[in-house]
């Protein structure tokens, strides 16, 4: 009705407007601030959605240990050292809290353990991989690239699923979600994502890589979003929070993007 034309229009304005906001800030931390203070701002945003993501798991009867996590997120992600190794320093200090749980409360431990670790997993790594991917390089723009394919993806997505689809990809997790829409979005962002690396990335790949690439960011990406929404189904929520007007919380904004950056780090630095 017309209400609920009016909620999806507010809806869509608050989007575009902060879109407008942070895609700036996104540039500008990408392109012009130091590989220090974007390792920073990457920490940051890992601990924020690994906030959104132990509140989810809170609606599923954990209790995560949170502290632990930050901690343990903060570090792997900070830490100037090789990822295995701040991966293997955040997970020992994880056990290490598991160690001093066991006085309390055994039966909801492995729940808390559990919820916490893939928290961090989900959360953290991948920005882990964003920080070191940004310093290699050209990587800013490979970096940036990850954000291109997410955003073009996700509006063709948006658009023709709106005007075309019939058909639902996955109508118990996301009964939006349109097999029109998941094929435009894959067309879509491949060709822009190999446009990007053959004419800004420096010495950029051929163009069969270049195709095939952001086709596999795509999708992962897609899988990405499927996955959140999965969460949060589960947890009978519509947002992982509220941080974002128009878009929830920044859990739901970035997603994608947490399954992008592991694809192109393995690309680039295998």
């Amino acid at each position: 009705g017309r209400g609920g034309a009016g909620v999806r229009s507010d809806r869509l304005v608050k989007r575009v407007l902060t879109a407008a906001v942070l895609i700036p800030v996104a540039v500008g931390l990408t392109f012009w601030a130091p590989t220090r203070s974007v390792r920073l701002a990457l920490t940051f945003v890992a601990l924020l959605c690994l906030s959104e993501f132990l509140k989810l798991a809170v609606h599923y009867g954990a209790a995560p240990m949170r502290l632990v996590a930050y901690l343990a997120g903060a570090w792997i992600v900070a830490a100037e050292l090789p990822s295995g190794a701040a991966f293997f320093l955040g997970v020992s200090l994880l056990l290490l809290t598991l160690a001093m749980r066991g006085n309390r409360d055994l039966e909801s431990s492995l729940p808390s353990v559990a919820a916490t670790l893939l928290g961090i997993v989900y959360t953290t790594v991948p920005f882990r991989l964003a920080a070191d991917l940004h310093a290699s390089t050209g990587g800013p723009h490979w970096l940036f690239y990850i954000f291109v394919i997410n955003w073009s993806g996700d509006t063709a997505a948006y658009y023709v699923g709106r005007w075309l689809g019939r058909h639902k990809l996955a109508p118990v997790i996301s009964p939006h979600k349109t097999w029109e829409g998941a094929v435009a979005s894959v067309l879509v962002s491949t060709l822009i994502g190999a446009l990007y690396l053959r004419h800004f990335l420096p010495a950029g790949p051929v163009l069969w890589f270049a195709l095939a690439l952001s086709a596999a960011v795509n999708v992962a990406a897609q899988i990405g979003d499927l996955a959140e929404s999965a969460l949060k189904r589960g947890a009978g929520v519509k947002d992982s929070g509220a941080l974002l007007p128009g878009h929830g919380g920044l859990l739901d904004r970035l997603d994608g993007v947490l399954f992008s950056i592991p694809v192109v780090y393995l690309a680039v630095l295998r």
